[in-house]
């Protein structure tokens, strides 16, 4: 599993459709921000919790210098695009990146057995501050589902640190 000091994996993801592919490097490459990875789009704890999380505090993390805020899950760019429109975090500025295959999951070392629930392989949830392509802190979920340590609130003092 990926820790506090490793780079980023060097994978590509899709933004807003399957043709557009970006890489998470170049997203992070000389910036602070956040990095946080959910269960899926859509689903209660993401949706309810989690996601809004970040909307919410958006301006707060902001100022505690991050400079771009990712979420991503293993669902396709369409879904990710809509579920960043219906909760507010495309307007936010919050990018949403879909994960189509796991690779970064896999990469990361988060991949979560979801297939009874959600018919695949998941992501853990978790939040991590990334400075330019480095992890500099790195909170999973216990359980990979929890809502817990990797919450907006919880990462706030790392961001600042």
């Amino acid at each position: 599993m990926a820790k506090e000091g490793s780079p980023l994996p060097q994978v590509e993801l899709q933004e807003g459709a399957p043709d557009n592919n970006v890489k998470l490097t170049d997203i992070f490459k000389g910036k602070k921000g956040i990095l946080f990875g959910v269960p899926g789009a859509f689903t209660p704890g993401c949706s309810k919790t989690h996601l809004p999380g970040y909307v919410n505090d958006y301006a707060k993390l902001s100022e505690a210098g991050a400079q771009v805020i990712v979420c991503v899950s293993v669902n396709d760019a369409f879904v990710m695009e809509a579920w960043g429109k219906q909760t507010g975090a495309e307007a936010k500025g919050i990018r949403m990146l879909a994960d189509t295959h796991g690779e970064l999951a896999k990469a990361l070392g988060l991949e979560l057995d979801m297939a009874k629930a959600l018919g695949m392989n998941r992501m853990k949830r978790f939040s991590a501050v990334i400075e330019d392509n480095k992890i500099k802190s790195l909170n999973v979920e216990p359980d990979g589902k929890g809502t817990t340590c990797s919450l907006s609130n919880a990462i706030m003092s790392q961001l600042k640190a």
